[in-house]
């Protein structure tokens, strides 16, 4: 019986480790229900990247807490249906479900139908990525074009480039115009 458990958990993870990245559901980092939801198309040729400008976290424990804080201050504060991003990633290299797949976020005004958002947690004017976070997030990406989410050409940009403001901060920023899919 043990044998066949460690088998089936073998399939599993090389089948992550092959077709997708590890995701943190919602419902595991103690994420509220949505109070709605709209439909984001597949075959999008956008991905925007974020910072959430807040509290960077290196735990799993302290990145649900900012998950849950950054939740709710998107819905109480803001009076949004949810968090706003699709995706969030912390410090501890974990990718976190946001709204999710075919889900429209609330991340770059008049982009939300047209790209996924994706967000690091942090400030990234003065935190730095690690390896893994950005592993993490081509990952992350490619996961999103093997599942149709992104077109395989997509565009990636930082807030900045669809919006007024210095997200995702200059050390993202720096990072992601090396990147295959970033246009100027």
């Amino acid at each position: 019986m043990a044998s066949k458990a460690l088998i089936a958990l073998a399939v599993l993870l090389c089948a992550n480790a092959v077709f997708g990245v590890n995701i943190i559901s919602k419902s595991q980092w103690g994420g509220r229900s949505p109070n709605g939801k709209s439909t984001l198309a597949n075959k999008l040729s956008y991905a925007v990247i974020h910072h959430t400008a807040g509290n960077y976290c290196t735990t799993r424990a302290a990145c649900e807490q900012q998950l849950r804080n950054i939740q709710a201050y998107h819905m109480d504060s803001l009076g949004w249906a949810d968090i706003g991003y699709n995706f969030l990633i912390g410090g501890d290299g974990n990718v976190y479900e946001g709204r999710g797949w075919n889900v429209m976020g609330a991340h770059a005004t008049s982009w939300n139908a047209k790209s996924i958002g994706i967000s690091f947690l942090g400030n990234y004017n003065n935190d730095r990525l690690t390896s893994a976070q950005i592993s993490a997030a081509k990952s992350l990406l490619a996961d999103a074009v093997s599942r149709g989410q992104l077109v395989s050409g997509y565009t990636l940009y930082g807030h900045r480039q669809v919006g007024s403001t210095e997200c995702p901060g200059t050390n993202i920023w720096n990072e992601i115009r090396t990147w295959a899919n970033w246009r100027a």
